[in-house]
């Protein structure tokens, strides 16, 4: 449902992981009054994304509409705002991508996270694939495993929580600017989500918890943030004042 996060398992990351420059072109190419076959068409010989398919643009836009125009505030903010520091776009697709792909959500915000508090930073794909088999009613044959282990790894390496390599990779958290964390805020409070103010997926999966988001939060400018025990108080500008 619109201004939730999905809950229901897919198979879309198989075909696309977090498409940081091609987000960043929707962004700023799309009109969302104009809707299916017609957008295809524009996107297409508009060359939003270059000089991919026809079938290409289709299966992009189609993810995008799952991932963005599924909340509208949020892609309102999108289409004008220019963030100044280039590590907050892929924290944005990383947190909507985690929005609407719960497989991911639950890799991002949980596995890895829980891997580095253990102290077992190091995984390869075999790793992530006995963890995929093992989620409930995952009735997937092990190619198919292996193959949601590969995307899951890509998506998450693009996004900067893990080492770039080929092989063994190293879970790590990345920098987060304030203002992809501002973005971060203002996002989770117009949608239904995992988790409360402290703890949720989303924070998680950048290393942002308890103390930590506390003292990120407080500073945050445009952004009231006050939290008494278990109460937390917290108020932010809109998504469309940002920028």
């Amino acid at each position: 449902m619109p201004g939730a996060e999905v809950t229901a398992f897919h198979t879309r990351i198989l075909r696309l992981t977090l498409a940081v420059q091609e987000s960043r072109a929707y962004w700023e190419a799309v009109d969302p009054e104009v809707r299916g076959q017609a957008r295809v068409e524009r996107a297409f010989s508009e060359r939003w994304f270059g000089n991919k398919s026809f079938a290409r643009v289709k299966l992009l836009l189609a993810n995008f509409a799952v991932r963005f125009d599924a909340y509208p505030e949020a892609l309102a903010a999108l289409r004008r705002w220019r963030p100044a520091d280039p590590g907050t776009r892929p924290l944005i697709c990383h947190w909507h991508l985690q929005l609407a792909d719960p497989l991911y959500r639950e890799f991002t915000g949980d596995w890895l996270p829980s891997r580095l508090a253990e102290g077992r930073k190091e995984f390869d794909s075999d790793t992530v694939a006995r963890w995929v088999g093992a989620r409930p009613n995952a009735a997937w044959a092990p190619a198919t495993r292996y193959g949601f282990a590969t995307k899951l790894i890509r998506a998450a390496d693009e996004a900067g929580l893990v080492s770039a390599g080929q092989g063994s990779r190293t879970a790590q958290f990345p920098q987060v600017p304030d203002e992809a964390l501002g973005y971060l805020v203002r996002l989770l409070q117009l949608v239904t989500h995992t988790g409360g103010w402290e703890d949720n997926p989303y924070l998680r999966s950048v290393g942002l918890t308890h103390d930590t988001v506390d003292a990120r939060l407080r500073r945050l400018p445009d952004v009231t943030y006050r939290r008494m025990g278990s109460l937390v108080e917290l108020h932010a500008s809109p998504l469309g004042a940002m920028g």
